[in-house]
């Protein structure tokens, strides 16, 4: 599949992100909170070690309103990771995220992926919500358990972070 080839609507265009993007990325995520910022060094490599499994949204304008970050596990060639979904306020509402994810899952980059991997904190409603409506739209199973503990991995100073698995599944039959 070519990454020239983009998934439009009529006014978010979804495509691979370029090395030009990791700081349009570091500002849009500084302005999507609560997520986590990371160093805009690891965007730039986000958007080009891990360009095939990231996606981008742009709307008319040309801003970056979207973008997911994500990347096949070394050791788990049939496990997508999804680390960041993040929507800028004046795109949500529309089912960006879905399609976004939709976007990355779909690739032929994805093809031996079986199930795709996220943690989520128990009060991020808006991320449980897109995952499990994913999965229920495929009609995928999904399973949750505990993944890094409040007390154990944070300190306490962080809320425990859920792994939401979702799959098994074959894309070809998707």
């Amino acid at each position: 599949m070519s990454s020239s080839k983009a998934n439009t609507s009529p006014t978010i265009t979804l495509r691979k992100p370029e090395s030009k993007d990791g700081a349009r990325v570091h500002k849009l995520i500084s302005e999507c909170k609560p997520l986590d910022e990371n160093s805009t060094y690891c965007n730039l490599l986000q958007c080009t070690h891990f360009a095939d499994t990231c996606v981008a949204a742009e709307n008319e304008e040309g801003e970056l309103v979207g973008f997911i970050s994500g990347y096949i596990p070394p050791k788990q060639q049939n496990v997508l990771f999804i680390w960041q979904v993040a929507v800028h306020e004046k795109a949500r509402g529309q089912g960006l995220a879905k399609r976004m994810l939709s976007d990355i899952v779909d690739r032929e980059e994805c093809a031996d992926v079986q199930y795709i991997e996220t943690t989520i904190t128990p009060d991020n409603k808006a991320s449980w919500g897109m995952f499990t409506s994913f999965a229920a739209s495929r009609n995928i199973p999904t399973e949750e358990f505990i993944l890094f503990d409040s007390q154990i991995h944070f300190c306490g100073e962080q809320d425990s972070e859920h792994l939401l698995r979702i799959g098994p599944f074959n894309l070809d039959q998707a």
